[in-house]
């Protein structure tokens, strides 16, 4: 792979399409949003959480607040991963300093029904990426995301974060209306995508945040093959954007993701091995991460050695530089900055 400068064409579209930099395309998880003041003013202003996400004026804004103030890669959309339950007839609702709240999972016909009118529900989503990319810079992707069929299953069947246990308890026991809640968000999930593309978004990515704690045939079935069936049904609605596909917690799974999965990329969290990178880079796909959001917190001479290291390890091949997992919302600003010039120079 030889090395390329940069261009009009985003850094992040060249990686992800196999091309190698001297320094990697650099943008964070939840780069917008709890880590910023000018985000939290924004914020205030909001009826509530989900009222906020639904508003494409407001939504765009706190979308390109970090590109404003960093010379990060790439945007991604301000949304969240649990439209998808509400566009189907459950009742979600935010809990301050709590996070999510879910009401009882519907009936799964009637989610059957909702399917395809859920993409019209979160039609405001469109309009926030088609607002973002008007006003973003040519040479800055933007991306778009939803929360993987398995993740956001949990939460629909919990009702709330929780250790998952119930969900997974729920797989063993109720094993075909499982594969039915999935189906029904594998259909949805695609739909959106689509929509999400059609709308701007240059770059899709599956976010599978509870991926950990699995047997191999358990992930196989509710981890692999779901991610498999939304990328062939984007695909085949004509779409080409390159997919992040982001297993967070899977461990050794991961190289099974890598090596079934048509992700042009897999990130990577904090536990994954330098070796493990490498594989999947030596595959013909691209990775992200892996920098802990604690380090990135806590600053200091580790972070900076952390950053170092994996540039020298993976830089080699396709490589995003990302955190194993979202900032979190007590982030110095400075450390960020300091994180973000390591790798750009700027």
């Amino acid at each position: 792979m030889s090395q390329v400068q940069n261009s009009i064409r985003p850094k992040l579209l060249a990686t992800l399409a196999g091309e190698v930099f001297e320094r990697p395309p650099v943008w964070f998880m939840r780069q917008a949003g709890r880590s910023l003041p000018e985000y939290l003013e924004l914020r205030s202003r909001a009826k509530d959480f989900i009222a906020f996400c639904f508003n494409p004026e407001m939504a765009a804004e706190a979308t390109l607040q970090p590109m404003r103030r960093f010379p990060l890669d790439a945007a991604i959309v301000f949304a969240d991963i649990l439209l998808i339950p509400q566009a189907l007839g459950q009742d979600v609702w935010f809990e301050a300093g709590e996070g999510p709240r879910l009401g009882e999972l519907p009936d799964l016909g009637l989610m059957r029904d909702r399917i395809e009118s859920s993409t019209a529900f979160l039609a405001n989503i469109g309009e926030t990426l088609r607002r973002v990319r008007a006003e973003l810079e040519p040479e800055r992707a933007l991306i778009g995301f939803a929360g993987a069929p398995w993740t956001v299953a949990t939460y629909m069947i919990e009702g709330r974060g929780s250790d998952r246990s119930r969900a997974r308890t729920y797989a063993y026991q109720h094993p075909e209306k499982l594969d039915e809640l999935l189906e029904i968000l594998v259909d949805s999930t695609a739909r959106y995508l689509v929509m999400q593309a059609r709308s701007g978004a240059q770059v899709l990515k599956l976010f599978e945040s509870w991926a950990e704690g699995l047997a191999e045939d358990v992930f196989q079935r509710i981890v692999i093959n779901p991610h498999k069936a939304v990328i062939e049904r984007v695909r085949a609605a004509g779409i080409d954007a390159p997919f992040i596909g982001f297993p967070r917690g899977a461990g050794a799974l991961v190289a099974n993701y890598a090596a079934q999965v048509p992700v042009q990329a897999v990130a990577l969290d904090t536990q994954a091995p330098i070796a493990l990178g490498k594989s999947i880079q030596s595959g013909g796909k691209a990775i992200q991460g892996a920098l802990d959001n604690l380090l990135l917190r806590s600053g200091g001479p580790a972070l900076d050695a952390r950053v170092d290291a994996l540039i020298e390890a993976w830089s080699d091949g396709p490589y995003i530089f990302n955190l194993g997992h979202g900032v979190l919302p007590d982030t110095p600003i400075a450390h960020l900055e300091r994180t973000i010039r390591r790798v750009t120079g700027r």
